[in-house]
């Protein structure tokens, strides 16, 4: 591993695979299993690094395509890298741009090379090599690294997920050899698909460039989430114990402690913020769409559980109030709570953990959200809204 990083486990559930780890990176500690909010262009919508590490978050995620585009690597190089630039003197990983092949796949050509892409704010060409990927994310200055990798969608032809492990492996080994800054620590990605057999080659093949830790990429790319939970129970036990696993794009709070149930550490999702723009809030048996009619009126927290600032302060008619009338403290509020409710998750994970009471943990949780979806089959919404199923449900 790089010098200032470091991987250790804490303790291992004796139920389950879940982990009690701690990273080490230039810029402090990560406790693990942790999430990362999602600050694409270097903020993490509404919030301010204050915010941020009131509610516990040691780590968050930028986006190297992003920020290359807009205001350029170079900028932020100048003015002290990505720390500096935001504000916000936590650890930071950067995605490597590689999830853009497969969200801007109308904007991109890709080849073995690399890929050109249209940007998507004025047309302009740029070409995104696993070197220049690097190049990049060094200019940031982010204190995890992620290889580029070609991410398909799902479902994709089997000859196309062959074509992203294989291309995949290529830009891993083109990635190892760049030269990153110090400190830096460098993360593969294992692809493969919904593909057993390939999702086998492919972590085979990435463990065996040595990385300082290891990513599972191409889930929730529109499979379903039972089979999203089967690649990752392939996947996780064929990466190195000793290194971070980081499960890529997942999810809602029942993905999470499914998840660290798998062995995973690190998560990062941009549902908690852009539902909270939305007006969907997540809470202790659910979710909650504050924008309803019938919570015009309701005295009531979002949730009488939750502790977050939100919670102790405010209604939930005004917070309805607020959404309605399209008031900017609606979106910071809605997403205060969210990330509270992600923070406060995985430290209660954290903590069944190191107690040896995981999968008692996740079965309280599974059996409160199953409850609530029991009811829900009983009432429909007063909004007609139907019950979204899974442990996510809308309330």
């Amino acid at each position: 591993m790089s010098g200032a990083f470091s991987f250790g486990i804490l303790s291992i559930d004796p139920g389950s695979a879940a982990r009690r780890g701690r990273i080490t990176t230039p810029h402090g500690t990560i406790e693990t299993p942790a999430f990362m909010p999602v600050g694409t262009a270097g903020t993490v919508k509404g919030m301010t690094p204050e915010d941020l590490e009131s509610l516990g978050f040691e780590i968050v995620l930028g986006n190297t395509y992003h920020l290359a585009l807009r205001p350029g690597e170079e900028v932020v190089r100048r003015l002290g890298g990505l720390h500096r630039f935001m504000g916000w003197e936590r650890a930071i990983l950067t995605d490597s741009g590689g999830f853009q092949v497969l969200s801007l796949a109308d904007l991109r050509t890709i080849t073995d090379e690399g890929v050109s892409f249209r940007s998507h704010l004025d047309g302009s060409l740029l070409s995104m090599t696993p070197e220049r990927s690097m190049q990049i994310q060094t200019s940031l200055g982010s204190d995890i690294v992620m290889a580029f990798d070609d991410c398909p969608a799902l479902p994709s032809p089997r000859p196309r997920i062959l074509e992203a492990v294989r291309r995949t492996s290529l830009w891993a080994r083109r990635s190892r050899e760049a030269l990153l800054g110090p400190g830096q620590a460098l993360f593969g990605i294992v692809q493969g698909g919904d593909d057993p057999a390939l999702r086998e080659q492919s972590a085979e093949e990435i463990t065996a460039l040595g990385f300082d830790g290891y990513a599972i990429g191409g889930v929730s790319v529109g499979e379903s989430a039972d089979l999203s939970r089967a690649v990752v129970a392939l996947t996780a036990p064929r990466l190195p114990p000793d290194r971070p696993r980081y499960l890529m794009g997942m999810g809602t709070p029942a993905d999470l402690v499914e998840m660290v149930a798998l062995g995973c550490d690190l998560f990062d999702c941009v549902l908690p913020t852009r539902n909270a723009r939305n007006g969907t809030l997540f809470t202790s048996t659910g979710r909650l769409s504050i924008k309803r009619s019938e919570f015009a009126a309701d005295p009531r927290p979002v949730d009488g559980e939750c502790s977050c600032p939100v919670c102790r302060r405010f209604s939930r008619a005004y917070l309805r109030h607020l959404y309605v009338a399209g008031e900017i403290l609606s979106m910071r509020l809605n997403t205060l709570h969210n990330l509270h409710q992600y923070a406060d998750l995985m430290r209660r994970a954290r903590a069944a953990i190191e107690a040896g009471r995981y999968a008692e943990f996740l079965s309280e949780r599974r059996a409160r959200w199953t409850d609530r979806r029991r009811e829900a089959e009983t009432a429909r919404p007063a909004d007609g809204r139907q019950d979204c199923g899974g442990g996510d449900r809308m309330i």
